[in-house]
């Protein structure tokens, strides 16, 4: 899988990232937030975010990019990786300083896989939020919140989750559970 795929204006992509070396980006539950609310500054005024899990030393996004029908923007993909740039820039100038620590914290590039087609969608969207199990954090996938499968499972709660989007691929929240609770094979 190639994943330096350019992004796009109303494009969907799967986007995840690592640290540098063997470190953890989310020590204490503080930093995840903080983290979040990064994405809400420099994320969200560019993007619909489906899908994300934290985990202490890679993250990933499922995302849909908004239009911007604007003259001014040359490039789609370099405005819209700037706003990437700037969060990981933003959370790491502040993680290095509260920790004590220098140098890069992330790996060099934002890695993005675009979403081509429903079924590929559906794979990611279980795939980012049965990534703790996956990794032995937790055994449910419930346990781990760090993600946005918590807030899909309590929809009465407020969420700056475009939930509404995904949920149209199920007919329940029964079926939503059941589908990530199946095994769903990963060929990406």
């Amino acid at each position: 899988m190639i994943n330096t795929e350019n992004f796009e204006f109303e494009g969907v992509y799967h986007v995840f990232s690592h640290v540098n070396g063997t470190e953890v980006i989310f020590r204490v539950p503080s930093n995840y937030h903080f983290f979040l609310e990064k994405v809400e500054k420099y994320i969200l005024p560019v993007a619909d975010i489906y899908a994300y899990c934290l985990l202490p030393n890679h993250f990933h996004f499922l995302l849909r990019f908004k239009d911007f029908n604007d003259a001014s923007i040359e490039n789609e993909h370099q405005f819209l990786m700037k706003h990437f740039g700037n969060l990981l820039n933003a959370y790491a100038k502040a993680y290095n300083k509260k920790y004590n620590r220098k140098g890069a914290l992330f790996l060099n590039a934002v890695k993005r896989k675009k979403i081509s087609d429903e079924k590929y969608l559906l794979k990611v969207l279980h795939y980012i939020h049965n990534n703790p199990i996956n990794h032995g954090f937790v055994n449910k996938i419930d346990q781990w919140k760090n993600s946005s499968y918590n807030s899909y499972v309590n929809p009465e709660k407020e969420s700056k989750l475009n939930r509404k989007e995904i949920m149209q691929y199920f007919d329940s929240l029964e079926i939503f559970r059941n589908y990530h609770k199946s095994t769903v094979e990963c060929d990406f």
